[in-house]
């Protein structure tokens, strides 16, 4: 068995390899297309987009599009910044800081009842991508949401969709909200440390975070949730979840605009559907995969079944999105959410052709 001492030394030693990579999406980090495209003189229309985490699997799609060219292909000049949660990216948003987010669809949901106007014009996913991973120690403690009562459960953020996922799989499975403690540790090593040190029982995260986990052996997979059968397992329905959303005033008023990020984002989409998760991998920044290409590249294979390949919201997502979140949120449960309004077919429609 190992001591504590060399368990804390070799919990160090793996994540200094990924220390670099979530550093950059905690100081918001950014990175811009050249706006070079074939459009124009070289100065692109800038927009500014703020993702919960540009290094996250589930959020792959934008900084693909950045590399496969698509931005600068349609005139954009795009700089993509990275806050390490969705609920900062969504943030971000509302206070103007950024023309779009790239994040959950269920914060145009929760944003609705707070009077914010917020729509998703290009939807990425029709599954969540999350992973419910319990750490070794606890393993036989939690076998099902069921065992939630009284622990530590990671999310990335308080009131972020990990945070809201995490809450609906307590309530579906008769855990009061207030009978366990959520706790946010982010993503990658902070997510990782902290389970190794107990500071939570278990917690809600992705690829690449899950499959660093399961190679190092920490902890292992409670409820998988990146693919449309493990949603429909688990929640009941397809869920919408990565998605670019942006306030409809600003939708509105830049319809040109909105259309050419929305044309980028499909191709990319259409793409991912026709090559491998390693071909994937290799377009990606080399820093990605921190020295290890077969395990990021096993990441994204993993991941890879939750995304559209035509960026159209699926049939019934937002009623289960507004399902889960009404277990729990009181602020939904007593409100009429207008799901119409939470986002549009528009501009997927007009990018299919």
């Amino acid at each position: 068995m190992r001591t504590p001492a060399r368990y804390a030394a070799l919990a160090a030693a793996g994540l200094l390899a990924l220390s670099s990579l979530t550093a950059c999406a905690d100081d918001a980090s950014s990175t811009a297309s050249t706006g070079s495209g074939s459009k124009g003189d070289g100065k692109g229309t800038k927009v500014k987009i703020m993702v919960g985490g540009l290094d996250k699997v589930i959020y792959l799609p934008a900084m693909l599009t950045q590399r496969l060219g698509y931005f600068d292909a349609e005139g954009l000049d795009v700089e993509l910044l990275s806050e390490p949660a969705g609920v900062q990216a969504e943030t971000a948003l509302v206070s103007g800081q950024v023309q779009g987010a790239v994040g959950f669809y269920d914060h145009t949901l929760d944003l609705q009842t707070k009077g914010k106007a917020v729509e998703s014009v290009v939807q990425f996913s029709h599954a969540p991508g999350e992973v419910e991973i319990v750490s070794n120690k606890a393993a036989d403690d939690i076998t099902s949401p069921k065992d939630f009562k009284g622990k530590k459960l990671g999310v990335t953020g308080l009131g972020s969709s990990t945070d809201f996922l995490s809450k609906y799989l307590a309530v579906k499975n008769g855990v009061k909200v207030s009978d366990f403690t959520p706790v946010a540790v982010g993503a990658g090593p902070t997510f990782i440390a902290a389970l190794q040190q107990g500071s939570i029982d278990a917690g809600m995260t992705t690829d690449p975070t899950v499959a660093t986990i399961l190679d190092k052996k920490v902890g292992k997979v409670l409820i998988d949730m990146r693919t449309p059968e493990g949603s429909q397992e688990a929640l009941g329905g397809p869920y919408p979840s990565s998605s670019l959303y942006m306030q409809t005033d600003w939708v509105n008023g830049h319809k040109d605009t909105v259309q050419k990020m929305v044309n980028a984002f499909v191709k990319t989409l259409k793409w991912m559907s026709t090559h491998s998760a390693s071909q994937i991998a290799d377009k990606m920044p080399a820093d990605y995969s921190q020295g290890n290409s077969v395990l990021y590249a096993k990441a994204i294979q993993s991941t890879l079944p939750m995304f559209t390949d035509d960026g159209v919201m699926p049939d019934n997502g937002p009623e289960t999105v507004e399902k889960v979140l009404k277990a729990f949120n009181p602020n939904i449960k007593n409100a009429k959410v207008d799901l119409a309004k939470t986002f549009t077919t528009e501009f997927v429609e007009k990018a299919a052709g």
